[in-house]
């Protein structure tokens, strides 16, 4: 990460923040009036030019320590869910108004100011969008994972703290600042990026046990003699491996013999009672597509290194013979290649990434489990 000196942002302990707020919506209002509590806060919204009750944002700017953005990144009407949509071209968010603020920010902001989005947007969009607009100043990203209705609760009492960026002292500092303010151990610092991949996926991952759980009513409704609330409690205690962190890490992608199977009959299902939907066949391409995806990366790597590719580890999982579900044969589906050759440099698969292992000279090794590290052995 860059480092900056001089962040006005770092303040000694019983020191108030000076901070400047921009968007006064649904969530930045609540959020500014509990700021306002422990700093001196100057807001603004856009409703302000309207009625005359600011002179001017620039106050928001001037001579702050901290700059908050929380202004929409919207849809259409048509895209927030009131509507029948999924039948529609899927579209990104719209920053116009983030990208105005930032270049209005951009003309009186000073080198040591920290200026922090919270708006929602999809990964990659500071990097490849935003960044650019702030030639003065630190530009970090914020999101917060909020519920409407609970908006000053959840903000005292957050889950967790989401900062990112390319500028630790500046980092260190906003962190500083949340620790006045709010009740949480739990500080996730991370790229510009890796913050716009929590916020989204979050949201996403609520969508998904939601839908889920109303699919099981669904079967229920269409079958009869079956409690929907018996289904979700019981997979909503069930702490080792559906809600715990137990399969929460991408590796070679999902395996044995049961999975597959399971998917592949409830999508008869849903089929044979007419649920007008189909989750299980959805998962079961992602599967597939996801193996795909690796085989193409490794055809693309054996191509510019003109060396083979070699999978390590045939079963579903390390230390078990099973070959049924198992991701290693489904990748080699997509691609040429052997199985745990070690007799000259190739590019290997670590499907199992349990060991230690010995390469040839010049092989390059593709770890999904991370364990391992990617690398070319040059020795």
């Amino acid at each position: 990460m860059r480092q900056q000196r001089n962040i006005i942002g770092l303040k000694n302990i019983g020191m108030k923040y000076n901070i400047g707020f921009i968007g006064l919506g649904k969530l930045g209002e609540p959020v500014s009036e509990v700021m306002k509590q422990k700093h001196n806060v100057t807001t603004f919204d856009i409703k302000h030019v309207k009625d005359g009750s600011i002179g001017g944002w620039s106050w928001c700017v001037l001579n702050q320590d901290i700059i908050f953005i929380a202004v929409p990144t919207p849809h259409e009407e048509q895209y927030d869910g009131r509507y029948i949509s999924s039948h529609l071209e899927p579209k990104d968010f719209d920053y116009s108004i983030v990208e105005d603020t930032l270049k209005k920010i951009d003309r009186i902001s000073t080198e040591n100011q920290i200026i922090v989005l919270i708006s929602t947007v999809l990964p990659g969009t500071i990097k490849n969008k935003l960044s650019k607009l702030i030639t003065k100043g630190t530009l970090l990203y914020n999101p917060y994972l909020i519920a409407m209705g609970t908006v000053k609760e959840d903000f005292i009492n957050p889950e967790m703290i989401l900062i990112g960026g390319n500028n630790t002292a500046a980092i260190i500092a906003l962190r500083k600042f949340y620790e006045t303010l709010c009740n949480c151990d739990r500080y996730i610092l991370g790229t510009w990026e890796e913050i716009e991949s929590i916020k989204i996926f979050y949201n996403t991952f609520i969508t998904f046990k939601i839908v889920f759980c109303n699919m099981i009513q669904d079967v229920a409704m269409k079958l009869g003699n079956i409690d929907v609330d018996v289904v979700t409690e019981a997979l909503a205690e069930s702490t080792q491996r559906i809600i715990s962190k137990k399969y929460m890490k991408a590796g070679m992608g999902d395996g044995g013999g049961c999975h597959p199977r399971d998917n592949i009959a409830l999508k008869w299902l849903a089929k044979d009672l007419d649920l007008g939907y189909d989750l299980f066949g959805s998962l079961m391409h992602a599967r597939e597509q996801q193996a795909k995806n690796m085989a193409d990366h490794l055809t693309k790597l054996s191509k510019e290194h003109n060396l083979p590719i070699v999978i390590i580890g045939k079963s579903f999982k390390p230390e078990v013979d099973l070959e049924e579900g198992s991701s290693s044969i489904l990748v080699s589906q997509y691609c040429t290649c052997t199985f745990d050759d070690f007799s000259k440099p190739a590019i290997f698969l670590l499907a199992h990434s349990n060991k230690e292992y010995t390469f040839p000279k010049k092989s390059v090794i593709i770890d999904p489990w991370r364990k391992h590290g990617n690398s070319i052995q040059n020795r």
